[in-house]
This record gives structure tokens, sequence and C-alpha cells, in this order.
């Protein structure tokens, strides 16, 4: 009932760091494997587990692999401005995390389907938000974003679909 009541949306971000291990928890808590059968922290639409998260910070952009619990690179440099749709605050947070629906996992084309994943990110956009909450970070959930230089920096498909992000920082 503290985590409901504490959650809420922040613009404002010191410039300190999260830890390794803050990061790690967020991610886990965000779309992390949770039970020996594969299953997630979040639920998702026919189990089909399509929501991607991207980490941006200033050095680089990862993947998050919740079966090893890892992050695997995908590209150098602060990318953060790509994110911010018109709106600055988003490079100040240290970290960014985009999340992207996995058309090809998904396994089901349309209109019905693009609502299911939308649904999906929401899930996993609110596990964000919680956490954050919890653990005395600030978030803000926005759909705002380059998606066409999203798409050209992680070479994205058109089956992949950048959905949502969360600036997160103390």
């Amino acid at each position: 009932m503290e985590t409901l009541a504490e959650r809420h949306s922040t613009r404002e971000f010191k410039p300190r760091e999260l830890s390794d291990s803050t990061l790690a928890n967020l991610l886990w808590a965000a779309n992390g494997i949770n039970r020996p059968d594969g299953h997630r922290t979040a639920p998702s639409a026919l189990n089909r587990q399509e929501i991607d998260i991207y980490v941006f910070t200033e050095s680089g952009v990862w993947l998050y692999e919740p079966i090893s619990n890892t992050l695997l690179p995908r590209a150098e440099g602060d990318h953060r401005s790509i994110l911010c749709g018109g709106q600055d605050f988003v490079t100040q947070a240290p970290v960014t995390l985009l999340l992207v629906a996995n058309g090809d996992r998904f396994q089901m084309s349309g209109e019905r389907a693009t609502l299911m994943m939308a649904a999906d990110a929401g899930i996993v956009c609110e596990n964000i938000n919680l956490f954050c909450s919890s653990a005395g970070l600030s978030t803000v959930p926005r759909a705002s974003m380059d998606t066409e230089a999203i798409k050209k920096l992680l070479s994205l498909p058109d089956s992949q679909i950048p959905m949502l992000n969360n600036p997160i920082g103390y």
C-alpha cells in the first residue's frame, strides 16, 4: 500500500548513477523470470513474452536478456536524445528504459495483436513504476520518442515496435 501511495511521475533527476545491483533489480522487476518454468514478473497476452527492454545510458544502449539476467551491448555512446520527443529532461535521467514489442514473438498481426502488445508494454511499464516507487527512484512513463531513429539505431525490423519509455533516476 505504501508503494502505491508513493507512486507518482517525476520529470526531474539528480545526476547520481544507479548502481549495477539497483539496475539489475529494476530490470528483473520490470520483466524478469520469477519462476522455474520461465514465466515473468509481468504477465503477457497468450504468454508470448514479447516485450524487450533496452537500457539507454550516457555510455551506450543494451538489450536486457531475462534468461541470464544480463545486458547485451547494442550501441556505444549517448543516444538518449532520440527518446526525448521534445522533452529534454529525458537526457538528465541516468537511465531510460525503452519497451519494444517484438511482433515476431507475438505470432499474430492486426489491430487486436497491436492492442495486446500495447497492454503488455503497459504492464511492464507499471512494474517499472512500482519498483521505482519502492526503491526511492524517480520515473515517468512516456510514449514520446523518435521511433524511426530508434529503429535505425537498433536495426529493428518493422515487426518490432517501440512502445513506451521510462527515464529513471534519483
